[in-house]
C-alpha cells in the first residue's frame, strides 16, 4: 500500500505535463518584451509630425527652414530642435520662427531670459502655405504659397514696425550687405522690411530698406559690428562688473530677420543667399563662444507637454518609478533563483479504494446515519465467517450463530461470543457504541482467520 501511494504521488508531481510548451512560453516572453519596448518608444516619441508644411526648422516646404538647419550642421555646428521652453535655455544660438499670431509676451519672455545665455535670432513670418497632396515622386512636406501674412506680436518689440514692400509698392531688387555682397530674392514684389529705433542693419534692399538687423542695446558684439560695417569698440573689455567703455559684456545680441526669404528654403535655393544666412549665424555664434544652434518648434505650432516617459523619471513621480523597478527586479530575481521544479497541486478527488471508502464514511458520519449501517455490517461479517468455516450458506442467524460461537470458544475460550457482540452492534444507536461494537466484531473475525 505504501509503495502504491509513493508511486502515485511521484507520478503526479514529476510526470504532470506543463500547460504550455517551452517554445510557446519563450515566444510569449519575446513578444511581450518587444511590445513593452515599443510602448516605451511610443511614450518617449509620441508627438505631432514635424514635417507638416509649417515655417520651422523641420519644414521642408518653401516656407520651412530645414535647409538652414542642414546647412549649419554641415558647417560643423551642433544643431538641435526643441518643442519646449526648457530646451531654449541651452547655450549657443537660438533661432525662433514664431507664427504670425504668436503670443508677443511669450516671445519677449523668452528673449529676455536669453540675454545672458546666448544670441537669439527671430525670423518674422511672411508666407501662407498649404501642404501639397502626396504623389509618386513628390517628397513629403512640399507646400504651395497661397498668400502673405505678417507678424502681429503685441508685447514684443513694439517699437519696431514690419511692413510689406515699403511705400508705393517698391520692389526690393534683391539684397545687399555693407561689404558689397548682393544676391537675388525669390519674389522682389513681396519683400518684408522693418523700421525702428536702435536697429543696426545687417542686410538691406537696394533702396535702403532693412531686411535683417540686430539691436543696438549697449552690448559688445564685435562680429556683428564687422558684418554690419560698424566700427566696434576700440577698448578691450575689462572692469569689475564686466563693463568698459559703456558696453555691457554680459549681454548677448538679438537679431531680427524681417525678410524670411533670407533664411527659408525658398531663398536658400540661391547659393549667395545661403552663404549670407550662414554668415549671420556664424557672426552670432562667434561672439557667444559656442558652436551650438537650437531651432525652436514650439512657437511655430509644434509645442508639446513633456512625454510620459520623461515625466516618469522626474519628481514627484521618480520615487514611484524607482519603487516599481525595484519590485520588478525582486520578482525577477525570485523567479530566477527558484529551487526545484514547480509543485503540482494534487487532484481534488484522489483515485483509489481507500479514498472512496474514506469519503463514503465521512459522508455517512456527516449525515448522522451511522446507526443504519449496524445490521448490514453484522450480516456481511456473518456471511464471511460462514464461508470461511464451511457452514451452510443461506441458513438463518439462529442456526449459524451457535456454530460460530462454538468454534470461537474452542480457539479462544476467553473471547466474547459472536452472537453477543453481534447483538450489541445491532442494538447500538450512538456512534461511539456502534464503533466500539464494530471493532469487537472485527477482532473476532481476525481471531477466526
Amino acid at each position: 500500500m505504501s509503495t502504491a501511494d509513493t508511486h502515485a504521488g511521484g507520478s503526479s508531481a514529476g510526470g504532470a505535463s506543463a500547460p504550455f510548451a517551452r517554445g510557446t512560453v519563450l515566444a510569449l516572453l519575446l513578444v511581450g518584451a518587444a511590445l513593452f519596448v515599443g510602448l516605451l518608444w511610443f511614450l518617449g516619441h509620441a508627438a505631432s509630425p514635424a514635417n507638416n508644411g509649417g515655417g520651422h526648422a523641420s519644414g521642408r516646404g518653401l516656407n520651412g527652414y530645414a535647409a538652414l538647419a542642414a546647412l549649419a550642421q554641415e558647417d560643423g555646428y551642433t544643431v538641435a530642435r526643441t518643442r519646449s521652453e526648457s530646451g531654449m535655455e541651452q547655450p549657443g544660438v537660438l533661432v525662433l520662427t514664431p507664427l504670425p499670431d504668436a503670443d508677443g509676451k511669450a516671445i519677449a519672455r523668452i528673449v529676455d531670459k536669453r540675454r545672458t545665455i546666448g544670441p537669439t535670432v527671430i525670423i518674422t513670418p511672411k508666407w501662407q502655405a498649404s501642404l501639397l497632396p502626396r504623389k509618386e515622386k513628390r517628397p513629403r512636406g512640399w507646400t504651395r504659397i497661397n498668400g502673405v501674412s505678417l507678424a502681429q506680436w503685441p508685447g514684443f518689440a513694439d517699437d519696431v514696425t514690419v511692413s510689406l514692400n515699403g511705400e508705393k509698392g517698391a520692389q526690393g531688387h534683391g539684397w545687399r550687405t555693407a561689404d558689397g555682397r548682393s544676391g537675388p530674392l525669390p519674389n522682389d514684389k513681396l519683400v518684408v522690411s522693418g523700421t525702428g529705433q536702435a536697429l543696426v542693419p545687417l542686410v538691406t534692399t537696394s533702396d535702403g530698406r532693412t531686411l535683417a538687423a540686430y539691436r543696438d542695446d549697449n552690448g559688445y558684439y564685435p562680429s556683428l559690428d564687422r558684418l554690419a560695417d560698424v566700427e566696434p569698440p576700440t577698448v578691450e573689455p575689462s572692469g569689475p562688473e564686466g563693463e568698459d567703455g559703456g558696453r555691457n559684456m554680459d549681454l548677448h545680441p538679438v537679431i531680427l530677420v524681417f525678410e524670411p526669404d533670407l533664411m527659408d528654403n525658398y531663398g536658400l535655393a540661391n547659393r549667395q543667399t545661403a552663404m549670407l544666412a550662414l554668415d549671420i549665424l556664424h557672426a552670432a555664434a562667434v561672439d557667444s563662444g559656442s558652436r551650438a544652434i537650437t531651432f525652436d518648434l514650439s512657437l511655430a505650432g509644434l509645442g508639446g507637454r513633456p512625454n510620459l516617459l520623461t515625466l516618469a523619471f522626474e519628481p514627484p513621480f521618480l520615487a514611484a518609478t524607482v519603487g516599481l523597478l525595484l519590485t520588478l527586479l525582486a520578482v525577477g530575481w525570485r523567479a530566477f533563483c527558484r529551487f526545484g521544479p514547480p509543485r503540482t497541486a494534487p487532484p481534488s478527488i484522489p483515485p483509489g479504494k481507500t479514498t472512496l471508502v474514506a469519503n463514503s464514511a465521512a459522508l455517512i458520519r456527516r449525515a448522522g446515519r451511522l446507526h443504519l449501517l449496524t445490521v448490514p455490517f453484522v450480516d456481511a461479517l456473518r456471511e464471511r465467517l460462514v464461508a470461511r468455516l464451511g457452514l451452510r450458506r443461506g441458513a438463518a442467524a439462529e442456526q449459524v450463530d451457535p456454530l460460530i460461537d462454538a468454534h470461537l470458544a474452542r480457539l479462544h475460550p476467553d473471547s466474547v461470543p459472536f452472537s453477543i457482540a453481534a447483538a450489541q452492534l445491532a442494538a447500538a444507536h450512538r456512534p461511539a457504541d456502534a464503533v466500539r461494537a464494530a471493532q469487537a466484531l472485527h477482532t473476532l473475525e481476525k481471531d477466526l482467520a
